[in-house]
């Protein structure tokens, strides 16, 4: 049976040492007398309940899912889903960082990011439930009015509520202009809504009396494509206006998605038959706020991917310890055994710093994304806010795409440490391989953040926003290029950001000719971007490692040495010899342009 340890020293070094969070977050009023202790201490107390309440639900929540009444349409989540739901309700884990206003404890979106990630890890089924309702109220809370907003969000800030966003169609996934669902105005100023939603997570289940959806339908007079698409709440229940539940409202699960992976979340096909919704925001304008969840979506989706890469190095560090498997090639290591662990053999240990370099680089680049998603909406200073959203919007589909890709990697190269025993169902490791895979997939694919990446966030500006990024890593490179102990490190970034220029002009200047050049460069030109950006971190986060290293080496001695700079520096020193090297054959194979992939009709026909 699988185990799982709150990785909280490393967070606590990413928050802290790398990143200095508490330094952004004072700038913030409302952050403004909070500490690094009270931080920390949110975020043991988050850990323990993942690891302790929906941790031990992961593996028989997938064995035993969710089913469906067909007469009554209700779905009933795994055995202990809904007790444990109830404690994070009365933790108060569901109002971590909502606003003050309508209920919530106003803590930094970082704390709650990290309570998520720790989630992820444990049980991403179950935490798909409360993270949906997270998107769903950030859309209502900039996009809703203030009587929608009074009427929703105190209930979905205490959890009491959760929410659903409701896009994907039979017919149409990512290309949302193709919707059909309609909405008919009626004299009260509401919606009839009818149309049939598919792949909705959370759409149906038992953990709250009350879902509120989010959904998108087209006006009687919409135009065609997206600009005719507009956003409305639709309740599962009718909200009286004293707050207490009405009548059900016309939309019901119609069946389940029997899946691959995430089997104790609930995957809905939605019908809408006459439902009654109302509108958010301007007419046809409804993609506005719909991105704003699905922005958070993005986010959260690399976040999981985070979190189940870091409980599968876990495991698979567990077992490499403890199984033992022929003498290591260089001579026997445990002489008073019949043969060695299997943490002897070079390419076990490569599948082991994979993971770990994956979790640990994207943890830092995740939590520098919810520092830059603080900043833009609470910041003080104007500036600071339009540069953070500048910079978020540039990393998000980085931080979907490449943190997912990773996690497929590290998560498949953890359940091979097992063998034989990471493909069976006890080991716990195949259901982290397959949880992982829908990670790649939903909330648009990793193709469609790569297509955005290039086309829209770099080429649109002409990589003005990537440059600003190069700025980063050149100050790095000015602050330690003459740093001897630094350049295994600062070398390799600095020739990438020199490189990077150039190649995003290359590419720029193909597709002005022949758009195709963008969809067939765009996969290996993020994954190029997303090594600048994990190289840059990792790079950091070895400069902190010397530094202290050096410190205490100083203080006491080499044997006064923490293990866990050390460690953080071994694991740099493999990500830059072994990892961070794609991103040549990454560039090679984008430049071979579109052709050898449209010039093949021959081969389809």
């Amino acid at each position: 049976m699988p185990s799982y340890t709150p990785p909280l020293r490393d967070m606590q070094f990413v928050m802290h040492e790398l990143l200095h969070v508490m330094d952004d977050l004072q700038q913030i009023p409302k952050h403004a007398e909070l500490d690094a202790d009270t931080v920390n201490a949110v975020l043991e107390e988050g850990g323990k309940f993942a690891a302790e309440v929906i941790f031990p639900l992961n593996i028989s929540g997938d064995a035993e899912g969710c089913s469906l009444d067909q007469t009554s349409h209700q779905v009933t989540t795994p055995k202990g889903f809904k007790a444990a739901y109830q404690q994070y309700i009365e933790g108060g884990w569901a109002a971590l960082a909502c606003d003050a206003n309508f209920g919530g404890q106003d803590l930094p979106l970082v704390v709650n990011q990290m309570f998520y990630e720790m989630m992820n890890s444990a049980n991403q089924a179950w935490t798909m439930y409360p993270g949906l309702t997270h998107g769903a109220y950030a859309a209502l809370h900039t996009h809703g009015t203030e009587a929608q907003k009074q009427t929703y969000l105190h209930k979905m800030t205490s959890g009491e509520w959760t929410g659903s966003m409701c896009l994907t169609e039979p017919h149409c996934g990512t290309d949302l202009g193709l919707m059909r669902s309609k909405a008919e105005p009626q004299l009260d100023g509401t919606y009839k809504i009818t149309g049939t939603k598919i792949f909705i997570s959370a759409g149906e289940h038992d953990l709250t009396e009350n879902i509120v959806h989010l959904v998108l339908a087209r006006l009687t007079d919409a135009p065609p494509g997206i600009k005719g698409v507009s956003l409305f709440i639709v309740p599962k229940f009718h909200v009286n206006a004293d707050g207490s539940l009405g009548e059900r409202n016309a939309i019901f699960c119609g069946g389940l998605e029997h899946k691959m992976g995430i089997n104790g979340s609930a995957t809905c096909q939605m019908m809408l038959d006459g439902a009654i919704g109302t509108l958010v925001g301007q007419p046809n304008k409804g993609m506005q706020g719909m991105f704003v969840m699905m922005n958070a979506a993005r986010l959260g989706v690399g976040n999981q991917s985070l979190g189940l890469t870091e409980v599968a190095y876990q495991n698979a560090l567990v077992y490499a310890k403890e199984r033992i498997q022929m003498r290591a090639l260089s001579g026997p290591k445990a002489k008073e055994l019949p043969a060695d662990p299997i943490i002897v053999h070079p390419d076990v240990r490569r599948a082991l710093l994979t993971a770990k370099a994956y979790a640990e680089g994207g943890r830092a680049l995740m939590t520098y994304c919810s520092m830059l998603l603080e900043k833009e909406h609470y910041h003080p200073d104007e500036k600071v806010r339009k540069d953070s959203g500048e910079m978020l919007a540039l990393l998000t589909p980085i931080v979907k795409a490449f943190i997912t890709d990773n996690g497929w990697t590290a998560t498949s190269g953890c359940m091979q440490v097992f063998g034989g025993h990471g493909y069976i169902k006890q080991s716990g490791m195949e259901q982290f391989v397959r949880d992982a895979r829908i990670n790649m997939i939903y909330e648009g694919t990793n193709t469609i953040q790569s297509l955005d990446l290039l086309g829209r966030k770099v080429l649109s500006n002409n990589g003005a926003t990537l440059k600003k990024f190069g700025k980063l890593i050149g100050q790095l490179v000015a602050e330690e290029g003459v740093n001897e102990k630094m350049a295994e490190f600062i070398t390799p970034i600095a020739i990438l950001g020199e490189q990077m220029s150039k190649f995003t002009t290359e590419i720029g200047f193909k597709a002005f000719q022949n758009p195709d050049e963008v969809g067939a460069a765009a996969v290996d030109y993020l994954r190029v971007a997303g090594h600048m950006v994990f190289g840059y971190f990792w790079a950091r986060m070895a400069q902190v490692a010397l530094r202290e290293i050096e410190k205490q080496s100083a203080a006491g001695g080499a044997g006064n040495q923490d293990m866990f700079y050390v460690a953080k520096l071994q694991t740099a020193r493999f990500y830059f010899a072994k990892l961070f090297p794609e991103t040549a054959t990454a560039m090679r194979t984008a430049r071979t342009g579109a052709r050898v992939l449209m010039d093949t009709d021959a081969v389809f026909a």
